[in-house]
């Protein structure tokens, strides 16, 4: 049964913050951890979680909002389970943090976090719906609203979004092809009855009486070709026996996954695949299900990619993350952008211009920003540069005006295309006329073009169209993505699949938000509450939008 967590504003005198000497307890409200209570904890909405309950009367809830400030904790401190339990039970500070008033207090125990986690997984798969993205909206909404951060064009102060993507790596061992179909093999052995165990004991005695690393350790590399044709055997023999009875297993579920991907039947024959018919999404490992392959910047990744957006404007105090998506890493930027970008919009409305490098355009996403009026301002261009630079605009009549380094015309609509025609007497004359792209013929040199090949001679220009201050907006996302990887080991995050990922993801990007606010709060009064601060501000900025509302009228 649903039950919201309001005994945190139950404040008693005999609370372990009243009973601190007067230094400490004063240490304490000023404290990192008393603030995360204030603007993180306090304004968790848990009506979210209502639907992983029973609307019956039964036992309540575990205190959702001190679980969700758990993982958000636990993802910003870098700690592991154990270490979270263990700051719960004995650091004060932490306790606060939680909403914890007594000393000898514990809001949950280790299975009933990991069993909320397990029902948003669920309800994830049930639904399609991350219940702590919605906690991110809420709270980031909410923060952007009281901070009065730019969301919008007022005089010559622009609005705009930075974007980057980095990839995150699965906590997995990097196996080998030979290696992977062994594991895979011997933990489908490990789940079958003893009856088919000894029915197979014949044909898998070379592999089970040791590790599929110490297998391939023993093996000389001229024989892994012949080695990965005699497993495909076993495991086409082995597929076709057991399938029906071990069909509804996630063992059986990987091991029919390995085997379909790796191997091909041709007239009752197992025939090996290619190294080059492999696909980026084949399965990785057997411990994350959800990892796929990704060679970027010569670094190769198996796991997921992490997507984030915030704000960029350069009147801003702080900027902040407000979307963030995890995708599977063989998923092209421009792809992921084009997924979220309607979703950003709804968020932030009057949103008119994104920042990013150059792979997240396409001509699917110039038409989408066209359509919701956004511009995309690149600092990268894909692909090889033009010998000569032509330049498409649109004036105010809806004409299409194209120039060159000596010309400018109108185009005019021909059949299927625009066409500009260039004086052929100019371009005779010109030092570039054997670079360019447009086409001579007995009078004029012609350019033809789309309105696709408009937005894309549009966001390639962008840039060259904004003040100086702004071209600069989109290298602080580095940043921010520093901050996430800063937690990976090695490289790598602590968890596996994608689901966990997106945990991590979020968690993180509260926590992120939630240490710049602090941190810009704390320099705004640094002999003040840092809450007293936030709501100084945000009653400050409501003050001042009510002038220039106000002017506005006059």
């Amino acid at each position: 049964m649903f039950r919201k967590n309001e005994k945190h504003l139950q404040t008693s005198l005999f609370s372990f913050q009243e009973t601190l000497p007067s230094k400490q307890r004063e240490q304490l409200y000023s404290s990192e951890e008393y603030n995360f209570y204030k603007i993180v904890f306090c304004n968790i909405k848990e009506d979210i979680f209502k639907c992983l309950y029973s609307e019956k009367e039964s036992r309540p809830n575990a205190p959702i909002n001190s679980m969700v400030s758990a993982l958000i904790l636990k993802e910003r401190k870098d700690w592991s389970y154990t270490e979270l339990f263990h700051q719960i039970a004995f650091n004060l500070l932490i306790k606060t943090a939680v909403g914890l008033n007594q000393i000898d207090e514990m809001p949950f125990c280790s299975s009933t976090l990991f069993y909320f986690q397990n029902k948003l997984d669920e309800h994830y798969v049930k639904t399609g719906e991350n219940l702590l993205e919605k906690v991110f909206d809420t709270l980031t909404g909410e923060q952007l609203k009281k901070l009065g951060l730019k969301t919008e064009i007022l005089g010559i102060h622009p609005f705009g979004k930075r974007t980057d993507s980095f990839l995150a790596a699965s906590n997995i061992r990097n196996y080998s092809r030979l290696q992977l179909l062994i594991e895979v093999l011997l933990r489908m052995y490990r789940v079958m009855s003893e009856e088919d165990q000894k029915r197979f004991k014949e044909i898998l005695s070379d592999y089970t009486y040791r590790s599929s690393n110490k297998y391939i350790y023993d093996l000389k590399s001229s024989e892994l070709p012949r080695e990965t044709e005699k497993i495909g055997d076993i495991y086409y023999r082995i597929f076709h026996q057991i399938k029906e009875d071990y069909k509804e297993t996630k063992e059986f579920r990987i091991f029919s996954r390995a085997y379909k991907e790796h191997f091909k039947e041709e007239k009752e024959k197992i025939v090996v695949k290619k190294g080059e018919e492999l696909k980026s999404s084949c399965l990785q490992s057997p411990d994350d299900e959800d990892a796929t392959y990704r060679e970027k910047n010569e670094t190769i990744s198996k796991g997921q990619s992490i997507n984030i957006v915030e704000t960029a404007n350069p009147v801003n105090p702080i900027e902040l993350i407000n979307d963030i998506c995890v995708e599977s890493n063989n998923t092209n930027d421009d792809k992921i952008l084009n997924k979220r970008i309607e979703k950003i919009k709804e968020k932030t409305p009057k949103l008119n211009e994104i920042h990013s490098d150059g792979a997240f355009g396409s001509e699917e996403n110039d038409k989408l920003f066209d359509k919701l009026n956004i511009t995309h301002v690149q600092t990268a261009i894909k692909g090889r540069k033009p010998g000569v630079e032509i330049i498409i605009e649109k004036d105010e009549e809806g004409n299409y005006q194209v120039s060159c380094p000596f010309q400018k015309v109108e185009a005019v609509l021909s059949a299927k295309k625009y066409k500009a025609e260039f004086e052929l007497d100019i371009c005779q004359e010109c030092k570039f006329a054997g670079k360019c792209s447009t086409i001579e013929n007995n009078h004029f040199r012609t350019y033809n073009f789309t309105k696709a090949d408009y937005l894309k001679n549009k966001r390639h220009n962008a840039i060259n169209n904004i003040p100086k201050e702004r071209k600069y907006l989109r290298n602080n996302v580095e940043a921010t993505v520093s901050e996430f990887k800063r937690k990976f080991h090695n490289g790598k995050l602590k968890v596996r699949g994608y689901f966990k990922t997106t945990l991590f993801a979020f968690s993180m990007a509260i926590s992120i938000n939630f240490g710049r606010i602090f941190r810009f709060l704390k320099e705004l009064s640094p002999n003040t509450s840092i809450f007293d601060s936030f709501w100084q501000y945000f009653l400050l900025n409501r003050w001042q939008r009510s002038i220039i509302r106000a002017m506005a009228v006059i």
